[in-house]
């Protein structure tokens, strides 16, 4: 499994025109379907005038979370060549909405595909692509008491505090760098009062 994925920093955009239609890229990182969703709905407010809204997105690194939509183009002419160029980057937690005004003109399948793409290609080339690393996820149960050597252990390995419940018995829920696991897991063993179990996604 990998240790690091690639993602983009921040939203970009970029626009490509071919006689007379504009496509206008947006490329933002997500890290659910619902990130996706939100900023889906934002784009269609703002352009209510575009004919299309074509998009693709991949979440987490197993491959199998993914979608891609054509709204309306001929099937495989926008999403498929939107998700093929976040996978060329190949970038996760990341989508890519390609909004379409059209300029009068058929642009034929081919025309289409390269359309999408290049407008694609544009808005990740606007944005820095940064390395994370693979989080998996450990709820921990203690007692309040242990939470200073918790903490440290937290800090030590750059966990991801997810959840952090605080009563007289704590739990929290940490994202756990991939490359530090088995150390990590080695260092809670040794304390006493610290129970955890490794959650599944």
């Amino acid at each position: 499994m990998r240790e690091f994925y690639n993602t983009i920093e921040k939203e970009a955009s970029a626009e490509y025109k071919d006689r007379g239609s504009r496509f206008i890229a947006y490329a933002f990182p997500i890290s659910s379907a619902d990130d996706f969703k939100k900023r889906l709905k934002t784009l269609k407010e703002e352009h209510p005038k575009a004919v299309h809204h074509c998009f693709a997105y991949r979440i987490g690194t197993d491959g199998n979370n993914f979608r891609a939509g054509d709204d309306g183009e001929p099937s495989g002419s926008a999403g498929k060549p939107i998700l093929g160029q976040l996978d060329s980057k190949d970038v996760v937690n990341t989508a890519v909405v390609v909004v379409r005004y059209f300029g009068g003109t058929l642009l034929g399948v081919p025309g289409l595909i390269n359309a999408y793409k290049t407008a694609t290609s544009l808005a990740l080339q606007m944005t820095p692509i940064i390395q994370k690393p693979v989080l998996v996820t450990y709820e921990l149960q203690f007692d309040y008491t242990l939470m200073n050597e918790v903490m440290m252990v937290v800090k030590r390995f750059n966990c991801a505090v997810l959840v952090n419940e605080m009563q007289l018995f704590c739990r929290m829920v940490l994202g756990v760098p991939k490359k530090e696991e088995s150390l990590f897991v080695q260092k809670l063993q040794d304390a006493h009062g610290i129970e955890f179990i490794q959650v599944k996604s």
